[in-house]
């Protein structure tokens, strides 16, 4: 598999777990507008582009209602992962063989399924919050880095690889810091209830 590609579809994988159909809609204008090399042609055509950009709109704004994105990202379980597969398949495409097709389709895949777990926990928590302004920060600012890293990776795959990386050890890192804020909650309910039923003269 060639250097730029490996870094490729490791990003495309880690964009579509969280927004696939931006991924898409870059992807396929980067090539169409821009001539990138690194585009399978089949992204570009003008059915893809209309549909990727019509389920986008769809996705940016059912994915900042509180407990609406939730559900759309119970449905997106395995359309995220195959997405980022089918990338990585579609990239590999262009100059690899059997085998690396299937490395690069599993590396896409992988990679997907990991943002999009990190995406839904995140999102899981968030939703566990009083205020709704934290809902519509985060996945604006999804938006936002998805777009921006995959603009990044038509030129820079390498930088933009590294920053999806890092995007994902911080994703992690949040869900186990907001699991664990939802246990000590749990748990301080839980004593509260214990005593004010010890607390009840009936």
């Amino acid at each position: 598999m060639g250097t730029e590609l490996l870094p490729m579809v490791f990003t495309s994988g880690w964009a579509s777990g969280i927004n696939a159909y931006a991924v898409v809609l870059v992807m396929g204008l980067a090539g169409r507008f821009f001539s990138i090399d690194l585009v399978p042609h089949v992204l570009t055509r003008t059915d893809v582009l209309v549909a990727a950009a019509v389920l986008f709109l769809l996705e940016m704004f059912a994915d900042k209602i509180p407990y609406l994105d939730s559900v759309w990202d119970g449905v997106h379980t395995f359309v995220r992962p195959a997405v980022g597969a089918t990338l990585g398949y579609l990239l590999a495409g262009h100059e690899g063989s059997g085998l690396e097709q299937a490395f690069a389709a599993a590396t896409g895949g992988f990679s997907a399924l990991a943002s999009h777990g990190v995406k839904a926990g995140i999102r899981a928590g968030v939703n566990a919050s009083p205020e709704p302004v934290s809902n519509v920060a985060i996945s604006s600012a999804e938006d936002v880095a998805v777009i921006g890293v995959m603009t990044l990776a038509t030129e820079h795959p390498w930088a933009a690889a590294a920053v999806a990386g890092v995007l994902l050890l911080a994703g992690i890192v949040a869900v186990v810091w907001l699991l664990r804020r939802i246990a000590r909650l749990k748990r301080r309910y839980d004593d509260w209830g214990t005593g004010a039923g010890r607390a009840d003269p009936s």
